[in-house]
């Protein structure tokens, strides 16, 4: 085979194999006496190897070790081996898959939330939660969000639904709301604190990590609080406060 035609059985360009030869990937064939290579099939086998392995997100430095493990193998062991790689990346192809197609349910049906694709979890508790212009609750739906689709963050998700129910949660967002021009001393922080904390469900805390919540948030909590304005900021604060209390009782 001529690198033209190596290349194309690949799914690479002849740049790449230059490229693979010049790294050392890719032994250098014999040439004809008019000074073209010409390719066998171990050629074809291992540069559809380093594709597959670069596929997966190996370095090049990472794929010559592989390489050179298989060095001293039989085809049919690295033609196995090649076609394990296949079916590792078939079948992320598939989840893939299965994953675009519930988002593509969704938005046939309407009802993909407008933060775009989320883990089906988040997309049920944001679609339960009430229509709203209150800047708070755009700001809580945007937070959560960035949640982790794993079972833990599930987890917290589920236990936060009967929060959605709840008519009295919206007016704790425009309470949130009316301090946005308030002091870091306004009467009302304390109060607001306390009833947002109070109604957070236990069930959410049991699915917190145990180092709590305050320490959970890390640098990004540090972020989520400067979101707010200094008032807003003080009662988001003073509520991880008291979540974290609830939890070491």
């Amino acid at each position: 085979m001529r690198i033209g035609e190596l290349a194309a059985l690949a799914g690479v360009t002849p740049r790449a194999v230059r490229h693979y030869h010049h790294q050392g990937l890719l032994p250098e064939p014999p040439r004809l006496a008019n000074g073209y290579r010409m390719y066998g099939v171990r050629h074809a086998v291992a540069l559809a190897r380093i594709r597959r392995l670069t596929e997966l997100g190996l370095g090049l430095d990472e794929v010559r070790d592989v390489l050179a493990d298989d060095a001293g193998a039989e085809l049919a062991v690295v033609l196995r081996e090649l076609d394990i790689d296949l079916a590792t990346q078939e079948a992320e192809i598939r989840r893939r898959r299965a994953r675009l197609g519930e988002l593509l349910a969704q938005a046939e049906a309407g009802t993909l939330p407008a933060e775009g694709p989320v883990s089906p979890a988040l997309a049920e508790l944001l679609g339960a939660l009430p229509v709203t212009d209150s800047p708070s609750a755009a700001k809580d739906r945007a937070h959560l969000t960035l949640m982790a689709g794993n079972e833990q963050s599930d987890q917290i998700l589920r236990a936060l639904a009967p929060m959605t129910r709840d008519p009295a949660v919206l007016a704790l967002y425009e309470r949130i709301d009316e301090l946005a021009d308030a002091s870091r001393d306004d009467p009302r922080i304390g109060p607001l604190a306390d009833e947002l904390a109070a109604a957070v469900p236990d069930a959410v805390l049991a699915a917190i990590p145990a180092e709590g919540p305050v320490a959970a948030a890390g640098a990004y909590g540090e972020a989520m609080l400067a979101d707010f304005a200094p008032a807003q900021a003080a009662v988001v604060r003073r509520v991880m406060v008291l979540l974290a209390a609830r939890m070491e009782r």
